[in-house]
């Protein structure tokens, strides 16, 4: 089991589908006085055009914009642009940063840099999985995931949830709009930006770790219970209906386990289902009880990769209860409870 590494740099990945306003909401964040001491990674300058704002270039790829955010384009592939941006803050080459956003590149799926935050030995010990944050145009939004799966894959897996253009869409039309993606992925902060204008605050500290309250805080990262049965928690699922119309049917769920079980057994259990169907899985985050730990393991996931589980240091409250929350394409929460189950019964009868 690992710890979480409070000093290490918390990243943010930004991604969008076209024309989703994505180079629009980076062209305003990186002039917000919020943005102080936070290196953003870009795809190239020219995209987002800072000129006008350019304080200094430190080199070639690394320029200092006015309000001390710092922009970054990759240079070969992304895990060396990291650690050069890490190994050159320490040697204080250019300036300090407290915070990375990475935009994605090509189609937009943030489960390739996710995979690469996961499976670096240099990175897993420097930066830390903050959150993805989408953007859905508030006008073509809803239209753009009939049409396209990657769309509806990009808002299931985010933590944070912008939609842009907001100015140029009635009410009604956003709130349903809003009510679709809250069906798609209920534990998303959903926020409006318009002309790209948003407090970068409202998209950040998505992760495990707390910097409020400098500590782990795993039922706020969980948020297991946004996942209930529908008549629970008050979505809108009119609206989650006309999403899933795909062959690759997005579905969120949260399962729990009310018996304590042995970490080999999840840890089977979870290698089964993302072997054989790691595809379809587009994240998985829990909170386990596990025989061999009197406090909880929590074990985080995107398709097949898993970070190193990290064990807390007490529960958060009085429910011991394992929850495992899934994001999954056409995989149903009985197929994922069933396999446990024939799991934990083969091994016991093995005894």
């Amino acid at each position: 089991m690992t710890k979480v590494e409070v000093d290490s740099l918390p990243v943010s990945v930004i991604t969008g589908f076209l024309g989703s306003g994505k180079t629009t909401l980076l062209n305003r964040l990186i002039q917000h006085p919020g943005m102080a001491k936070t290196a953003v990674v870009i795809n190239e300058f020219g995209e987002i055009g800072i000129d006008n704002m350019l304080v200094e270039s430190v080199d070639d790829d690394v320029v200092l914009m006015s309000s001390g955010c710092l922009c970054c384009t990759i240079r070969g592939e992304l895990v060396d642009t990291l650690k050069s941006l890490f190994t050159r803050r320490a040697k204080q080459e250019i300036p300090d940063f407290e915070r990375l956003v990475i935009e994605t590149t090509g189609l937009a799926d943030p489960a390739p840099i996710l995979h690469t935050l996961m499976a670096d030995p240099f990175l897993m010990g420097r930066y830390r999985l903050d959150g993805v944050i989408s953007t859905a145009d508030a006008m073509l939004a809803a239209n753009t995931m009939e049409k396209h799966a990657e769309a509806i894959k990009q808002a299931a897996v985010a933590d944070r949830i912008v939609i842009t253009k907001s100015d140029l869409a009635d009410d009604g039309a956003i709130e349903a709009l809003e009510g679709l993606l809250s069906g798609l992925n209920p534990a998303a902060h959903i926020h409006r930006a318009a002309h790209g204008e948003i407090d970068p605050a409202l998209l950040f500290n998505a992760g495990l770790y707390d910097p409020e309250t400098k500590s782990l805080d795993v039922q706020r990262w969980l948020s297991a219970e946004a996942y209930e049965e529908p008549d629970g928690h008050g979505h809108d699922h009119g609206h989650e209906h006309d999403v899933n119309r795909h062959d690759d049917q997005i579905q969120a769920y949260c399962v729990y386990l009310d018996e304590r079980l042995p970490w080999d057994q999840i840890a089977s259990w979870l290698e089964l289902l993302t072997t054989y169907r790691g595809d379809d899985i587009l994240r998985i985050k829990g909170m386990l009880n596990v025989a061999e730990s009197e406090t909880p393991i929590v074990v985080h996931g995107v398709q097949h990769m898993f970070h190193p589980p990290v064990q807390l240091d007490e529960w958060p409250d009085d429910d011991h209860r394992s929850r495992i929350v899934f994001i999954t394409r056409g995989l149903d929460r009985e197929v994922v409870e069933n396999m446990l189950i024939a799991l934990t019964q083969k091994e016991g009868s093995a005894v």
